[in-house]
């Protein structure tokens, strides 16, 4: 088979609402090249190891890569995907130079590309992400091994929102608690959640391509029993109360149902909230006080926050 890779110019801000649109546009999972990531002196403060390539990175910005299959809608494909991009302009979210080049692989070197990106990480005191093909051992006893394939959708799990999320969900999460997952994408979240010992989760996702990812993902990682997927739209229908919920998606988004989220936590319940840019940070922190929440934690990872918030006893 033959593929288009499709590389967009654009900014750190537009990552994600880009990547959601090349998603559902088909795309297999999405590379991401950072010029920041070169630039940057990482502690690794859980032990990781960063082999980082110069020639793979941009002068400035980020860039995105894609792949599409090469059939006879591409070129409309190409375009709904142009338009969608353009459309972020509404929302206030800076796309930058969006600039679009579109080239031919084959199959072979579409594995090479994917492949080269994803090595096994440790995001969290006790959690490591590590891609399927990954012979990889745990180091520790109480370590736990999170399997991506990273062909499937959503990427790797290693984007600092989905790092923030863990580590709140691992400092948070009591044991048999009910979670709520909101906009699950791969479903990593809900997998943490059920790894570190929550009882039930349900799984939440408008989009069906991240719903279908995510029940593969559970099945992989054999907490398929715990965790309950639903395409949804954010807390809608929801009727009981769980002890904690989380939602790596945009700020645009949070700020869309932080008042249900109120409502149906349990007293004492917790909110996690990431995916949040740091422009975005005190508007977020604003609606969540005017809800109800208290603000018990913020916490930054280059320029993403996320904010954790309890529901009063």
């Amino acid at each position: 088979m033959k593929w288009s890779e499709l590389c967009i110019h654009t900014t750190n801000e537009a990552i994600e609402p880009i990547s959601n649109i090349l998603h559902e546009a088909g795309a297999s999972g999405v590379v991401i090249e950072d010029a920041e990531d070169f630039a940057k002196d990482r502690p690794a403060p859980y032990g990781e190891v960063y082999e980082l390539d110069p020639d793979d990175f941009p002068d400035e910005g980020v860039v995105l890569k894609a792949y599409l299959a090469v059939n006879s809608f591409l070129g409309e494909t190409v375009e709904q995907i142009k338009q969608a991009i353009n459309q972020l302009l509404v929302y206030n979210i800076d796309i930058g130079q969006n600039r679009m080049t579109i080239s031919e692989v084959n199959e072979e070197q579409w594995a090479t590309a994917w492949k080269k990106y994803y090595k096994p990480v440790k995001i969290s005191k006790k959690i490591t992400i590590t891609p399927t093909w990954e012979d990889y051992q745990p180091v520790s006893t109480d370590e736990v091994i999170i399997e991506l394939d990273p062909g499937m959708a959503f990427g790797t799990g290693t984007h600092p929102t989905t790092v923030l999320s863990v580590q709140a969900i691992e400092k948070f999460l009591q044991r048999d608690a009910t979670v709520v997952d909101v906009g699950t994408g791969s479903g990593v979240l809900s997998i943490a959640a059920a790894l570190l010992g929550a009882g039930s989760i349900y799984a939440y996702d408008l989009d069906d391509v991240a719903v279908k990812a995510a029940n593969i993902n559970t099945k992989l990682n054999k907490v398929d029993d715990k965790v309950k997927i639903k395409q949804n739209n954010l807390l809608d229908h929801v009727t009981f109360h769980p002890d904690l919920i989380v939602a790596n998606i945009l700020a645009e988004v949070i700020l869309r149902f932080e008042r249900d989220a109120f409502d149906i936590l349990k007293p004492g319940g917790i909110f996690i909230t990431s995916g949040i840019i740091q422009a975005k940070k005190q508007t977020v922190k604003q609606a969540l006080v005017e809800s109800g929440f208290d603000i018990i934690e913020v916490n930054q990872m280059e320029d993403w926050v996320s904010i954790i918030a309890r529901k009063p006893e």
